[in-house]
């Protein structure tokens, strides 16, 4: 038996994940060689390079079953994670899909097909990944009909049923229509006709953005080196986090203090431009952590993990005491936002960004508040021309603010 003095005070983070399509549970806690060796006696345990953690199959039994085994080695189990709403669905769904019957081998044929379709015309390996799941499931959905009797009735059907029962938002329920389109056009034998195919119009949600005292206040608690640099060039060069994770050193040029991004969304190169300010930033961070090729590596080598990212993010938002949903995403909208506050032209920021259509961009003016700042809320000119023709006869606001009567 290990010594439990060893591991006071370490506290397990189980956390739900998806690997390779399977919902699981990973185990998060910092590098321990006692815990390593515990969590490798309990059944089905494995490591994940990509999500950086060791992950065991989710099933609510299995939960039950690892948290009373790594409390009677004497440590501290967080599972409030699996509490979450989101969790719920993602299980839901994965429930709901096993009840589909198994792809025939006409099927599977197909798909394989279908994959090489895409590749050819060039599409991204998560483009890939994504159709071809939404197309394995139109199969196994359809699995008692050949596939070139497949008809609009039967894309109808599949997509209510993964509406009602997987509940997929609007976003995927577009990507889901893009997919099957793709598989009308790469397979003529059936008889959907692509044309015919609605998807639904898109969310017209505000982004989340966070204020530039914000984003000085995350820096400022971020006290790791290598996670304070990648905050600080996520929103200083409005990056994606897949550019992010794709940046090689090669990119910099800090004569000209540009940045290249290469083979962006939609196979795209780019150049922003570096702040005078990360500079000392990233001379710090390279001197400490020397890496290779990539901007930001593995500490075994190799291309960093998206979830580490978004994993720090998240814990640099509660100890700056940010209550918002902030992803890296929501960097690279408050970049855009700020630029426009600070008088940056719309063309210059869809350039910075990338955005094929000026539409996309456009949706920062709204958050903007340079100038809406600038316009006076009608109420406040009521009060306001009311206190220059005082009549005691009228209505009053409660006096707390303005200074002006309240009514008894």
């Amino acid at each position: 038996m290990l010594k439990s003095r060893a591991l006071t005070n370490m506290t397990i983070n189980l956390k739900p994940i998806v690997h390779r399509g399977n919902p699981c549970i990973g185990c998060y806690f910092p590098f321990n060689k006692s815990v390593k060796e515990i969590l490798k006696q309990f059944g089905g345990m494995r490591w994940s390079a990509s999500k950086e953690c060791f992950y065991v199959d989710y099933s609510s039994e299995t939960l039950t079953q690892l948290n009373t085994f790594l409390r009677s080695f004497q440590l501290e189990v967080d599972t409030q994670s699996f509490k979450s709403e989101h969790w719920s669905k993602t299980v839901s769904n994965r429930l709901e899909r096993d009840r589909l019957p198994l792809l025939t081998s006409e099927g599977q044929e197909i798909l394989k097909s279908y994959l090489k379709y895409l590749n050819g015309k060039r599409y991204s390996e998560s483009t890939l990944s994504v159709y071809g799941s939404f197309i394995e499931e139109f199969l196994r959905f359809n699995a008692n009909k050949p596939a070139e009797t497949l008809s609009k009735d039967d894309v109808r059907l599949y997509v209510e049923w993964a509406v009602r029962k997987l509940r997929y938002a609007i976003s995927t329920h577009r990507q889901l229509i893009s997919a099957i389109k793709h598989f009308a056009y790469f397979y003529p034998e059936c008889s959907i006709d692509a044309e015919q195919i609605e998807a639904p119009k898109k969310d017209r949600k505000l982004p989340v953005v966070l204020g530039k005292e914000e984003v000085l206040q995350l820096l400022q608690v971020t006290r790791n080196l290598k996670h304070r640099t990648v905050i600080a060039l996520l929103y200083s060069c409005g990056l994606r986090i897949g550019e992010l994770i794709d940046l090689r050193l090669s990119h910099f040029d800090f004569n000209r203090m540009q940045l290249t991004i290469q083979n962006s969304k939609g196979r795209k190169d780019r150049m922003v431009i570096l702040a005078e300010s990360f500079l000392p930033l990233f001379k710090n961070y390279y001197l400490t952590y020397k890496p290779d090729v990539y901007f930001v590596e593995n500490p075994k080598g190799g291309k960093y993990a998206p979830t580490t990212v978004r994993t720090f993010l998240k814990q640099s938002c509660i100890l700056a005491g940010i209550t918002k949903r902030v992803t890296p995403h929501t960097l690279r909208h408050s970049y855009a936002t700020h630029l426009l506050e600070n008088g940056t032209d719309i063309r210059y920021i869809q350039a910075l960004l990338g955005h094929s259509k000026p539409e996309t961009t456009m949706v920062y003016t709204h958050v903007a508040m340079r100038d809406l700042r600038s316009i006076r809320n009608p109420l406040d000119a009521a009060l306001a021309n009311h206190d220059t023709h005082k009549d005691d006869s009228s209505p009053y606001l409660s006096g707390d603010m303005y200074g002006i009567k309240t009514i008894k």
